[in-house]
């Protein structure tokens, strides 16, 4: 079992959902990317999304691209969270990966039908290959996914980019039991979750919550010397909202 797939186990066995909170490494320094990932795990963080910083946005909203610019200017890069995996070859990919305790890869820009020679690798490393789906999906790509993805599977909430603020939490929650028929993996929902009302909404049905936007810019308003402090006090507001949505241990055992 990896990890990502006992994080969440545990999380189920005691009535709750997972938080997945992203941010950009290296925003606002090359320093905070440590302390700021100890900071969320802290404060309740299930599994923590970390953003390689990259000129060419896949579907991020300009918070995002902002801290993505911040960071290239830092002179961070793809070498310095990884490599490219092109470049190196996914077999080294993955090694390094394992090395530096990599627990799931998710790759925007290749798509199920592009990654089946990557998977089988990264799984016997123990890593875990998440993919999206999204409003979009077919059938078709639906069922693609549940076959080669491990850990959870990422359900983008709208049809937009990140941060957008025109999420309709019922049509997301309509669309997840053809996901969950698909596969027995966990699904997480993100993009345009904002707060905890919002967060707590999407958790009754959601097996976990990714937030991003909204912590990119509680740690743009902070400035590097409150950085960590605030990021981890938003997400304790967050997953605090979470628990209250989520049934007890007694509730999912009867």
């Amino acid at each position: 079992m990896t990890r990502i797939a006992a994080t969440f186990k545990r999380l189920q066995q005691s009535g709750r959902k997972a938080l997945i909170p992203y941010f950009t490494a290296g925003h606002p320094s090359r320093e905070h990317a440590v302390p700021m990932m100890h900071a969320l795990a802290s404060n309740g963080a299930g599994v923590i999304e970390l953003g390689v910083p990259f000129a060419d946005p896949m579907a991020d909203g300009p918070v995002i691209q902002k801290s993505g610019e911040a960071a290239l200017a830092l002179g961070v890069g793809l070498v310095d969270v990884l490599n490219p995996i092109e470049r190196m070859g996914v077999e080294v990919f993955a090694a390094r990966c394992a090395e530096v305790g990599v627990d799931g890869v998710l790759v925007v820009d290749q798509p199920p039908e592009e990654a089946e020679a990557m998977v089988p690798v990264l799984r016997a490393r123990g890593i875990d290959p998440i993919f999206l789906l999204a409003p979009t999906s077919t059938a078709e790509r639906i069922a693609q996914v549940g076959k080669l993805a491990s850990g959870y599977v990422y359900y983008v909430s709208l049809k937009g980019i990140t941060g957008a603020g025109h999420l309709n939490v019922d049509e997301v929650l309509s669309a997840l039991p053809a996901i969950r028929a698909a596969t027995g993996l966990p699904v997480g929902v993100g993009f345009g979750i904002r707060d905890g009302q919002t967060a707590r909404a999407i958790a009754r049905s959601a097996d976990a919550v990714v937030i991003g936007t909204r912590l990119i810019q509680e740690i743009e308003a902070a400035g590097p010397q409150h950085a960590v402090e605030k990021a981890g006090a938003f997400i304790r507001g967050i997953r605090d909202a979470m628990d209250a949505a989520a049934p007890t241990t007694r509730e999912t055992t009867t």
